[in-house]
């Protein structure tokens, strides 16, 4: 090779790290705009909601922001979101359950039934009702796939059959207290996590967003394909945990962090890896975007369906029961009111779709924050409950307006 060839080598390599510095520098904010323009807007909405909404009730209210209605916030938003995340996969596939509501709160008379009435182990009689909620869920499948009823209806017939089940399940008295001292109980309005292990638990996803990144940065490399950079990686990783490590300690100065929430947000991240991460998440964007083409993929579109069904009614069940555990007794009056609304509200309001095929398990999280938090900052207001609900319906019309206009920047943009 001659030394002009071997200089002008010399120079494209430079070239290429500077450009590859430069990409590693801009690379997480180039990206985002790019999503942006193209309507993928991800949870951008709802959190710029989120921060307006704290913004204006912490500078109405300064007790808002208070690390202790911070925690009685989590404390609260744990049950119904949890419900939610069931709401997540029915809409994921293009269905809807309006019977979550209903079944939560015979998930939760079932418990006190068999527990303080029959004399059951605790945890048989959560088994028992979680397994009410997976039967509840084949007779919605059974219904969509054999006979074509549509999920509006059967989940509705659902609705009010159930809520039947709760009022004679719960006879004359309407109530049963459950045992003020029990793990139960306690788990519902007292347990935080320790303090050193609430900022452990904070490095575990900064790690864990380390170590696969860099992981799917080796793996791409092999295959000679563009990878992502190292030091968008590392800036990200850096963020969320400085950001968990801060609500951390921020939360540690009072009661600290519900084991309760905790539980909602490792369902949550379970969740998120089989929706994003397995062949079966795949499959339900699929079925949600395009029956019949993924039926022609070779994807068993009723079994699809039908997990869809179940997963929605088990996690409706264990909400009912981790709202008994909350409220510490099972009553006529669980599982009704905005319970079935709300948890409709939160998946879309925190990002996923009426018109299905794309959705998020974080869309629980976020949609329940929200809700929460207007219901949280209006009570300490001491402003009427009309009020939140005119808020909270004028938020999900926002959401679903946004929705809508990205799916159509996506397609315009597709076409383009």
């Amino acid at each position: 090779m001659s030394e002009d060839s071997k200089q002008s080598t010399l120079l494209l390599d430079r070239s290429d790290v500077r450009v590859n510095h430069e990409t590693g520098i801009a690379a997480t904010i180039r990206s985002f705009i790019d999503k942006v323009r193209s309507g993928d807007l991800g949870s951008l909405p709802v959190v710029v909601g989120l921060v307006i909404i704290w913004t204006v009730f912490g500078t109405l209210n300064p007790t808002f922001l208070s690390s202790n209605n911070l925690a009685n916030l989590l404390f609260d938003a744990s049950t119904v979101g949890i419900i939610s995340l069931g709401i997540v996969c029915v809409l994921m596939v293009g269905e809807i359950d309006l019977s979550v509501g209903s079944i939560s709160g015979f998930a939760s008379a079932m418990v006190g039934m068999l527990w303080v009435n029959e004399g059951w182990p605790v945890a048989l009689a959560i088994l028992a009702a979680l397994v009410f909620g997976g039967v509840i869920g084949t007779v919605y499948a059974l219904l969509f796939n054999r006979l074509g009823m549509p999920s509006f209806v059967s989940t509705l017939a659902g609705l009010l059959a159930v809520l039947g089940m709760q009022l004679y399940l719960l006879g004359a008295t309407g109530s049963i207290n459950l045992p003020y001292g029990s793990a139960i109980v306690n788990f519902g309005q007292l347990m935080v996590i320790p303090r050193p292990l609430a900022y452990l638990f904070a490095l575990v996803p900064g790690l864990v967003m380390l170590f696969s990144g860099f992981g799917t940065v080796r793996r791409r490399r092999r295959a000679n394909l563009s990878a992502p950079s190292a030091g968008g990686i590392v800036a990200k990783a850096v963020a969320i945990t400085v950001a968990l490590e801060f609500v951390a300690f921020y939360l540690n100065q009072d009661r600290g962090i519900p084991w309760m929430f905790a539980l909602f947000v490792v369902l949550v991240i379970v969740m998120d890896y089989a929706l994003t991460r397995t062949q079966w998440g795949r499959s339900m964007s699929a079925v949600g975007g395009n029956r019949e083409a993924a039926r022609r993929a070779g994807i068993n579109v009723r079994r699809i369906y039908t997990s869809a069904f179940v997963l929605c009614a088990m996690f409706a069940a264990l909400g009912g029961v981790l709202a008994a555990a909350r409220l510490a007794s099972a009553s006529q009056q669980a599982g009704t009111g905005d319970v079935n609304l709300n948890a409709i509200a939160a998946a879309v309001i925190g990002g996923t779709s009426l018109f299905g095929g794309r959705g998020s398990a974080y869309s629980a999280l976020l949609g329940i924050i929200v809700i929460q938090s207007i219901a949280s900052g209006l009570t300490m207001l001491d402003l009427s409950s009309a009020l939140r609900y005119m808020i909270t319906g004028a938020v999900l019309a926002i959401a679903v307006i946004v929705d809508s206009l990205a799916r159509r920047s996506r397609a315009s943009h597709g076409r383009g």
